[in-house]
Protein backbone atom coordinates (compact mmCIF):
# COMPACT_ATOMS: atom_id res chain seq x y z
CA UNK A 1 0.00 0.00 0.00
CA UNK A 2 1.27 3.48 -0.83
CA UNK A 3 0.72 6.66 1.14
CA UNK A 4 -1.29 8.24 -1.71
CA UNK A 5 -3.73 5.95 -1.54
CA UNK A 6 -10.16 2.69 6.00
CA UNK A 7 -17.18 -4.42 15.40
CA UNK A 8 -20.55 -3.36 13.89
CA UNK A 9 -22.73 -1.02 11.90
CA UNK A 10 -23.18 2.28 13.67
CA UNK A 11 -26.73 3.04 12.62
CA UNK A 12 -28.32 5.42 10.16
CA UNK A 13 -26.35 8.29 8.68
CA UNK A 14 -28.61 10.82 10.36
CA UNK A 15 -27.73 9.43 13.78
CA UNK A 16 -24.05 10.12 13.22
CA UNK A 17 -24.38 13.43 11.51
CA UNK A 18 -21.65 14.68 9.21
CA UNK A 19 -18.65 16.96 9.52
CA UNK A 20 -19.28 20.68 9.25
CA UNK A 21 -20.02 22.45 5.97
CA UNK A 22 -17.09 22.59 3.62
CA UNK A 23 -15.18 19.84 5.42
CA UNK A 24 -13.13 17.66 3.10
CA UNK A 25 -10.44 15.00 3.31
CA UNK A 26 -6.73 15.54 2.82
CA UNK A 27 -5.24 14.57 -0.56
CA UNK A 28 -4.74 10.81 -0.53
CA UNK A 29 -7.15 10.12 2.34
CA UNK A 30 -9.86 8.93 -0.05
CA UNK A 31 -7.37 6.38 -1.31
CA UNK A 32 -6.64 5.19 2.24
CA UNK A 33 -10.36 4.84 2.90
CA UNK A 34 -10.95 2.99 -0.36
CA UNK A 35 -8.14 0.51 0.28
CA UNK A 36 -9.25 -0.18 3.85
CA UNK A 37 -12.88 -0.75 2.81
CA UNK A 38 -11.66 -3.09 0.06
CA UNK A 39 -9.72 -5.00 2.72
CA UNK A 40 -12.85 -5.31 4.87
CA UNK A 41 -14.95 -6.42 1.92
CA UNK A 42 -12.52 -8.95 0.44
CA UNK A 43 -10.50 -10.20 3.41
CA UNK A 44 -13.13 -10.07 6.13
CA UNK A 45 -16.29 -10.49 4.06
CA UNK A 46 -18.24 -7.69 5.74
CA UNK A 47 -21.75 -6.99 4.48
CA UNK A 48 -22.65 -3.91 2.39
CA UNK A 49 -24.57 -2.45 5.34
CA UNK A 50 -21.58 -2.81 7.66
CA UNK A 51 -19.23 -1.35 5.05
CA UNK A 52 -21.53 1.62 4.56
CA UNK A 53 -21.55 2.27 8.31
CA UNK A 54 -17.75 2.03 8.50
CA UNK A 55 -17.46 4.45 5.59
CA UNK A 56 -19.68 7.03 7.31
CA UNK A 57 -17.74 6.77 10.56
CA UNK A 58 -14.35 6.94 8.90
CA UNK A 59 -15.17 9.83 6.60
CA UNK A 60 -16.25 11.83 9.62
CA UNK A 61 -13.01 10.90 11.40
CA UNK A 62 -10.79 11.71 8.43
CA UNK A 63 -12.61 15.01 7.86
CA UNK A 64 -11.93 15.94 11.49
CA UNK A 65 -8.22 15.18 11.01
CA UNK A 66 -8.21 17.26 7.83
CA UNK A 67 -9.71 20.21 9.73
CA UNK A 68 -6.80 19.91 12.20
CA UNK A 69 -4.28 19.33 9.38
CA UNK A 70 -3.32 15.96 10.88
CA UNK A 71 -1.98 13.13 8.76
CA UNK A 72 -3.93 9.88 9.50
CA UNK A 73 -0.62 8.01 9.34
CA UNK A 74 0.88 10.20 12.07
CA UNK A 75 -1.91 10.46 14.64
CA UNK A 76 -0.92 10.20 18.31
CA UNK A 77 -3.13 8.98 21.19
CA UNK A 78 -3.77 12.52 22.47
CA UNK A 79 -5.08 13.64 19.10
CA UNK A 80 -7.23 10.54 18.86
CA UNK A 81 -8.63 11.19 22.35
CA UNK A 82 -9.43 14.78 21.36
CA UNK A 83 -11.33 13.49 18.32
CA UNK A 84 -13.34 11.14 20.52
CA UNK A 85 -14.28 14.01 22.82
CA UNK A 86 -15.29 16.14 19.82
CA UNK A 87 -17.45 13.24 18.64
CA UNK A 88 -19.30 13.13 21.96
CA UNK A 89 -19.96 16.90 22.00
CA UNK A 90 -20.39 17.55 18.27
CA UNK A 91 -17.43 19.94 18.31
CA UNK A 92 -16.20 18.43 15.04
CA UNK A 93 -19.19 19.91 13.24
CA UNK A 94 -21.38 16.78 13.30
CA UNK A 95 -24.14 15.73 15.65
CA UNK A 96 -23.14 14.78 19.21
CA UNK A 97 -23.03 11.02 19.70
CA UNK A 98 -24.02 8.82 22.60
CA UNK A 99 -21.40 6.67 24.31
CA UNK A 100 -22.60 3.62 22.38
CA UNK A 101 -22.44 5.35 18.99
CA UNK A 102 -19.05 6.89 19.78
CA UNK A 103 -17.76 3.44 20.79
CA UNK A 104 -18.87 2.01 17.46
CA UNK A 105 -17.11 4.86 15.65
CA UNK A 106 -13.97 4.19 17.69
CA UNK A 107 -14.14 0.51 16.70
CA UNK A 108 -14.09 1.54 13.04
CA UNK A 109 -11.17 3.91 13.65
CA UNK A 110 -9.25 1.25 15.56
CA UNK A 111 -9.65 -1.07 12.60
CA UNK A 112 -8.28 1.60 10.27
CA UNK A 113 -5.21 2.29 12.43
CA UNK A 114 -4.53 -1.42 12.88
CA UNK A 115 -4.65 -1.73 9.10
CA UNK A 116 -2.30 1.22 8.57
CA UNK A 117 0.09 -0.25 11.12
CA UNK A 118 0.05 -3.71 9.51
CA UNK A 119 0.67 -2.13 6.09
CA UNK A 120 3.65 -0.20 7.56
CA UNK A 121 2.07 3.11 6.60
CA UNK A 122 1.69 4.50 10.10
CA UNK A 123 4.61 6.36 11.66
CA UNK A 124 3.12 6.12 15.16
CA UNK A 125 2.15 2.43 15.25
CA UNK A 126 -1.44 1.92 16.33
CA UNK A 127 -2.34 4.88 18.58
CA UNK A 128 -5.92 3.67 19.04
CA UNK A 129 -4.78 0.89 21.38
CA UNK A 130 -4.06 3.53 24.03
CA UNK A 131 -7.46 5.25 23.75
CA UNK A 132 -10.19 3.72 25.96
CA UNK A 133 -13.76 3.52 24.69
CA UNK A 134 -16.43 5.62 26.43
CA UNK A 135 -18.07 3.90 29.38
CA UNK A 136 -21.37 2.37 28.30
CA UNK A 137 -24.50 2.15 30.45
CA UNK A 138 -25.36 -1.43 31.33
CA UNK A 139 -28.35 -2.50 29.28
CA UNK A 140 -29.93 -5.85 29.91
CA UNK A 141 -32.16 -7.47 27.30
CA UNK A 142 -35.92 -7.38 27.82
CA UNK A 143 -37.10 -10.90 26.93
CA UNK A 144 -40.74 -11.84 26.59
CA UNK A 145 -42.38 -14.51 28.69
CA UNK A 146 -43.27 -17.79 26.99
CA UNK A 147 -46.94 -16.79 27.10
CA UNK A 148 -46.17 -13.44 25.43
CA UNK A 149 -44.19 -15.16 22.69
CA UNK A 150 -47.09 -17.51 22.06
CA UNK A 151 -49.52 -14.58 21.86
CA UNK A 152 -47.22 -12.76 19.44
CA UNK A 153 -46.87 -15.75 17.11
CA UNK A 154 -50.59 -16.47 17.23
CA UNK A 155 -51.36 -12.85 16.31
CA UNK A 156 -48.93 -12.98 13.39
CA UNK A 157 -50.73 -16.03 12.00
CA UNK A 158 -54.19 -14.46 11.89
CA UNK A 159 -55.20 -13.75 8.27
CA UNK A 160 -56.05 -10.13 7.60
CA UNK A 161 -57.83 -8.71 4.59
CA UNK A 162 -56.84 -8.10 1.01
CA UNK A 163 -55.00 -10.09 -1.61
CA UNK A 164 -52.96 -13.06 -0.42
CA UNK A 165 -53.94 -12.47 3.19
CA UNK A 166 -53.74 -16.20 3.99
CA UNK A 167 -50.35 -16.55 2.33
CA UNK A 168 -49.02 -13.54 4.23
CA UNK A 169 -50.38 -14.88 7.52
CA UNK A 170 -48.62 -18.21 6.95
CA UNK A 171 -45.43 -16.35 6.08
CA UNK A 172 -45.61 -14.08 9.11
CA UNK A 173 -46.17 -16.95 11.51
CA UNK A 174 -43.27 -18.90 9.99
CA UNK A 175 -41.04 -15.82 10.19
CA UNK A 176 -41.71 -15.35 13.90
CA UNK A 177 -41.24 -19.05 14.56
CA UNK A 178 -37.81 -18.79 12.89
CA UNK A 179 -36.84 -15.69 14.87
CA UNK A 180 -37.82 -17.32 18.15
CA UNK A 181 -37.40 -21.02 17.43
CA UNK A 182 -33.95 -20.68 15.85
CA UNK A 183 -32.73 -17.57 17.66
CA UNK A 184 -32.06 -16.01 14.26
CA UNK A 185 -31.06 -12.42 13.68
CA UNK A 186 -33.43 -10.56 11.35
CA UNK A 187 -30.79 -10.55 8.59
CA UNK A 188 -30.33 -14.31 9.03
CA UNK A 189 -34.06 -14.96 8.78
CA UNK A 190 -34.60 -12.83 5.69
CA UNK A 191 -31.39 -14.24 4.20
CA UNK A 192 -32.63 -17.83 4.42
CA UNK A 193 -32.77 -19.68 1.10
CA UNK A 194 -34.90 -22.74 0.40
CA UNK A 195 -31.80 -24.94 0.21
CA UNK A 196 -30.77 -23.80 3.69
CA UNK A 197 -33.64 -25.78 5.20
CA UNK A 198 -33.33 -29.53 5.78
CA UNK A 199 -36.65 -30.89 7.00
CA UNK A 200 -35.37 -34.47 7.26
CA UNK A 201 -32.54 -33.40 9.57
CA UNK A 202 -34.70 -30.75 11.29
CA UNK A 203 -31.94 -28.19 10.78
CA UNK A 204 -31.20 -24.92 9.00
CA UNK A 205 -28.09 -23.05 7.91
CA UNK A 206 -27.95 -19.45 9.13
CA UNK A 207 -25.54 -16.91 7.64
CA UNK A 208 -24.35 -14.66 10.42
CA UNK A 209 -22.05 -11.67 10.71
CA UNK A 210 -18.96 -11.73 8.52
CA UNK A 211 -20.64 -14.39 6.32
CA UNK A 212 -20.08 -16.99 9.05
CA UNK A 213 -22.37 -19.99 8.73
CA UNK A 214 -23.78 -22.13 11.48
CA UNK A 215 -26.18 -25.05 11.50
CA UNK A 216 -28.97 -24.82 14.06
CA UNK A 217 -31.75 -27.25 15.01
CA UNK A 218 -35.31 -26.47 13.96
CA UNK A 219 -37.94 -27.34 16.54
CA UNK A 220 -41.32 -28.90 15.86
CA UNK A 221 -43.36 -25.69 15.94
CA UNK A 222 -40.98 -23.86 13.60
CA UNK A 223 -40.81 -26.84 11.28
CA UNK A 224 -44.59 -27.13 11.07
CA UNK A 225 -44.98 -23.40 10.43
CA UNK A 226 -42.33 -23.49 7.71
CA UNK A 227 -43.89 -26.51 6.03
CA UNK A 228 -47.32 -24.87 6.03
CA UNK A 229 -45.91 -21.67 4.55
CA UNK A 230 -43.75 -23.42 1.95
CA UNK A 231 -46.63 -25.53 0.66
CA UNK A 232 -49.62 -23.19 1.00
CA UNK A 233 -48.22 -19.67 1.30
CA UNK A 234 -44.98 -19.17 -0.58
CA UNK A 235 -46.28 -20.37 -3.99
CA UNK A 236 -48.96 -17.64 -3.98
CA UNK A 237 -46.31 -14.98 -3.36
CA UNK A 238 -43.70 -16.47 -5.68
CA UNK A 239 -45.86 -16.20 -8.81
CA UNK A 240 -45.37 -12.42 -8.86
CA UNK A 241 -41.59 -12.67 -8.84
CA UNK A 242 -39.01 -13.78 -11.36
CA UNK A 243 -37.73 -16.65 -9.30
CA UNK A 244 -35.70 -16.31 -6.13
CA UNK A 245 -34.23 -18.88 -3.73
CA UNK A 246 -35.40 -16.83 -0.72
CA UNK A 247 -37.65 -18.54 1.81
CA UNK A 248 -39.50 -15.43 2.90
CA UNK A 249 -41.05 -13.41 0.08
CA UNK A 250 -42.72 -10.03 -0.09
CA UNK A 251 -45.88 -9.10 -1.99
CA UNK A 252 -43.91 -8.74 -5.25
CA UNK A 253 -42.41 -12.19 -5.04
CA UNK A 254 -38.95 -10.91 -4.14
CA UNK A 255 -36.94 -11.55 -0.97
CA UNK A 256 -38.60 -10.01 2.09
CA UNK A 257 -36.59 -6.99 3.24
CA UNK A 258 -35.42 -6.52 6.80
CA UNK A 259 -37.62 -3.43 7.07
CA UNK A 260 -40.70 -5.39 5.98
CA UNK A 261 -39.87 -8.19 8.42
CA UNK A 262 -39.54 -5.62 11.21
CA UNK A 263 -43.01 -4.32 10.32
CA UNK A 264 -44.41 -7.87 10.55
CA UNK A 265 -43.20 -8.07 14.15
CA UNK A 266 -44.61 -4.62 14.94
CA UNK A 267 -48.04 -5.52 13.55
CA UNK A 268 -48.09 -8.75 15.51
CA UNK A 269 -47.19 -6.86 18.71
CA UNK A 270 -50.08 -4.44 18.16
CA UNK A 271 -52.54 -7.25 17.36
CA UNK A 272 -51.41 -9.17 20.45
CA UNK A 273 -51.74 -6.00 22.55
CA UNK A 274 -48.10 -6.19 23.62
CA UNK A 275 -47.20 -2.55 23.04
CA UNK A 276 -47.15 -1.41 26.69
CA UNK A 277 -43.99 -3.30 27.72
CA UNK A 278 -40.77 -1.90 29.28
CA UNK A 279 -39.12 -1.96 25.83
CA UNK A 280 -40.65 -2.01 22.32
CA UNK A 281 -40.85 -5.43 20.70
CA UNK A 282 -38.48 -5.88 17.77
CA UNK A 283 -37.22 -8.92 15.85
CA UNK A 284 -34.23 -9.00 18.22
CA UNK A 285 -36.62 -9.30 21.18
CA UNK A 286 -37.43 -12.82 19.98
CA UNK A 287 -33.72 -13.67 19.81
CA UNK A 288 -33.31 -12.33 23.36
CA UNK A 289 -36.26 -14.45 24.46
CA UNK A 290 -34.85 -17.54 22.74
CA UNK A 291 -31.55 -17.24 24.63
CA UNK A 292 -33.16 -16.45 27.97
CA UNK A 293 -35.65 -19.32 27.76
CA UNK A 294 -32.88 -21.77 26.84
CA UNK A 295 -30.88 -20.77 29.91
CA UNK A 296 -34.01 -20.90 32.09
CA UNK A 297 -34.50 -24.44 30.80
CA UNK A 298 -31.02 -25.48 31.89
CA UNK A 299 -29.02 -25.10 28.67
CA UNK A 300 -25.26 -24.64 29.04
CA UNK A 301 -24.05 -21.12 28.29
CA UNK A 302 -21.45 -22.45 25.84
CA UNK A 303 -24.15 -24.32 23.90
CA UNK A 304 -26.26 -21.16 23.77
CA UNK A 305 -23.22 -19.26 22.52
CA UNK A 306 -22.90 -21.69 19.60
CA UNK A 307 -26.62 -21.55 18.84
CA UNK A 308 -26.60 -17.74 18.79
CA UNK A 309 -23.39 -17.51 16.77
CA UNK A 310 -21.67 -15.26 19.31
CA UNK A 311 -17.93 -14.88 18.76
CA UNK A 312 -17.36 -14.47 22.50
CA UNK A 313 -19.07 -16.16 25.42
CA UNK A 314 -18.98 -12.79 27.20
CA UNK A 315 -21.84 -11.61 24.99
CA UNK A 316 -23.90 -14.69 25.81
CA UNK A 317 -23.25 -14.30 29.54
CA UNK A 318 -25.36 -11.15 29.48
CA UNK A 319 -28.36 -13.46 29.32
CA UNK A 320 -27.21 -15.40 32.36
CA UNK A 321 -27.45 -12.14 34.32
CA UNK A 322 -31.06 -11.74 33.15
CA UNK A 323 -31.76 -15.27 34.34
CA UNK A 324 -30.07 -14.70 37.72
CA UNK A 325 -32.01 -11.45 38.22
CA UNK A 326 -35.27 -13.26 37.47
CA UNK A 327 -34.44 -16.07 39.89
CA UNK A 328 -33.49 -13.54 42.54
CA UNK A 329 -36.89 -11.83 42.20
CA UNK A 330 -38.66 -15.18 42.42
CA UNK A 331 -36.66 -16.14 45.50
CA UNK A 332 -37.26 -12.79 47.18
CA UNK A 333 -41.00 -13.05 46.68
CA UNK A 334 -41.45 -16.71 47.54
CA UNK A 335 -38.96 -17.78 50.20
CA UNK A 336 -40.01 -17.03 53.78
CA UNK A 337 -36.46 -16.12 54.82
CA UNK A 338 -35.96 -13.81 51.82
CA UNK A 339 -39.01 -11.57 52.21
CA UNK A 340 -38.50 -8.05 53.46
CA UNK A 341 -38.90 -7.82 57.20
CA UNK A 342 -38.58 -11.58 57.66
Amino acid sequence: MTRDGAGTPSGAAASHGAPGPGASLRPGDDRILEQYLSHLRIERGLSPNTLSAYQRDLRRYLAHLAQQDIDPAAVDPQQLGAWLQALRTGADGGSALSAASASRSLAAVRGLHSFLDSERVSTTGDPSRLVPAPALPRRLPHPLSIEQVESLIEAAGRPGTGRDSTARALRDRALLEVLYGLGARISEATGLDVDDLDASERSAVLRGKGDKHRVVPVGRYALEALEAYMTRGRPALAVRGKGTPAVFLGSRGTRLSRQAAWQVVQRAARDAELTALPAPISPHTLRHSYATHLLHGGADVRAVQELLGHASVTTTQLYTQVTVDSLRETHAGAHPRARRGA
